[in-house]
C-alpha cells in the first residue's frame, strides 16, 4: 500500500496535506514505508485523527 492511498482510506486529502505541510507529510510517509500500515495506525492514531480533522477528504 502506498501512503497516499492509506490517507484516502482514512478520509484525509493527501494533496492538500502535502501542499500545506510538506515536512510532516514527508516524515510520516517515510515512517509509513518502514512499517506495516496497522502498526503505523496504532502508533500515530491521535496524530492521524488531528490531521483528518484539518484535511478532511470531501466526498461529492
Amino acid at each position: 500500500m502506498i501512503f497516499e492511498t492509506y490517507l484516502t482510506e482514512k478520509n484525509i486529502n493527501a494533496e492538500t496535506f502535502l501542499w500545506d505541510d510538506p515536512k510532516l507529510f514527508g516524515e510520516l510517509k517515510k515512517l509509513f514505508n518502514e512499517m506495516h500500515p496497522e502498526s503505523f495506525t496504532a502508533q500515530k492514531k491521535f496524530l492521524i485523527n488531528k490531521i483528518r480533522r484539518k484535511y478532511q477528504l470531501k466526498t461529492q
